[in-house]
């Protein structure tokens, strides 16, 4: 097969740009959310749960309509503003009542996912006010946590998808490319993890990252009908020592290179940090590691 383009992890052929320019000539008028959706159900392009990898498509017809390989339409609608000054979450008002307790004495603890219900932007505006990278959007399968304790927010969660290319996970799960492709998607990656600061409960942090370990692959399954084997995160030495992570048993898999995803100059242009793993299954390695011939 010819590539033309490799887009997240799936090589395009001439044969199937052949098939998008077709698609766009037979419906001038038609939109690009349109197109993609027909696209999607042509390849079979869906995630786990069913639902069509609407937002990837329009991703990679965008990459290709860059590259010159084919003309879209106009798009339809435009951001107000770039990304990065997208409007930011709308603020949420919480009690910030002072919690300062040993964790034997706040009574009962409840994580709750939130994605898609009204307390997801209770979620959203608290990372954005009280984290210090502040709230990003996350992009494909993502699930959130709000954490309570006395009917009040102590804690949150985000948990995204995780990156295709990280070279000291990839070196500890010690699996081949086509394994890493095939199976990326068992693992999530913790985006963040918010104690809020008018909370002072030794042992928390550790105590939830617990909770969770034994949650979030049930959680993934049920939204995304796959579960998670393996997570990781990124700890930023110049403010963390990451001790809550090794309280809760999670490995230092090395360090970052600090030239992010879409870096161009293979110079760092950003903190390097440390990346830590946790195995949610003992023969992670095993499972991550299986490439399925059809």
């Amino acid at each position: 097969m010819d590539t033309v383009l490799r887009y997240r992890g799936r090589e395009v052929s001439s044969g199937e740009v052949a098939f998008i320019r077709e698609l766009i000539g037979e419906e001038p008028g038609a939109s690009r959310r349109s197109l993609s959706q027909k696209i999607c159900a042509a390849w079979g392009w869906v995630q786990s749960n069913g639902e069509l990898r609407d937002a990837v498509c329009r991703g990679l017809m965008l990459e290709l309509h860059r590259a010159g390989q084919i003309t879209l339409p106009s798009a339809r609608w435009m951001a107000k503003r770039p990304p990065s000054r997208r409007t930011p979450p709308a603020h949420v008002d919480v009690m910030a009542i002072p919690l300062v307790a040993p964790l034997s004495e706040i009574g009962a603890v409840e994580i709750q996912q939130v994605r898609r219900t009204p307390d997801e932007a209770v979620v959203n505006s608290l990372i954005e006010q009280h984290h210090y990278l502040g709230y990003v959007h996350p992009v494909g399968e993502h699930l959130k946590y709000l954490v309570t304790a006395r009917g009040q927010p102590i804690a949150c969660f985000c948990w995204s998808s995780a990156p295709r290319h990280l070279g000291p996970r990839d070196r500890y799960i010690g699996w081949s490319q086509a394994a890493r492709k095939a199976n990326i998607r068992y693992v999530a990656y913790q985006s963040r993890f918010l104690i809020l600061p008018w909370v002072r409960v030794p042992h928390l942090a550790s105590h939830l990252l617990g909770r969770m370990s034994r949650r979030l692959s049930s959680d993934w399954e049920r939204v995304y009908a796959h579960p998670i084997y393996f997570t990781e995160t990124f700890v930023d030495p110049s403010r963390y020592r990451g001790t809550c992570y090794r309280a809760a048993n999670w490995t230092y898999l090395g360090m970052t290179t600090g030239r992010g995803k879409d870096d161009q100059t293979s110079r760092p242009n950003r903190p390097l940090k440390q990346v830590l793993g946790y195995a949610l299954v003992k023969d992670f390695r095993e499972r991550l590691s299986e490439v399925v011939v059809a």
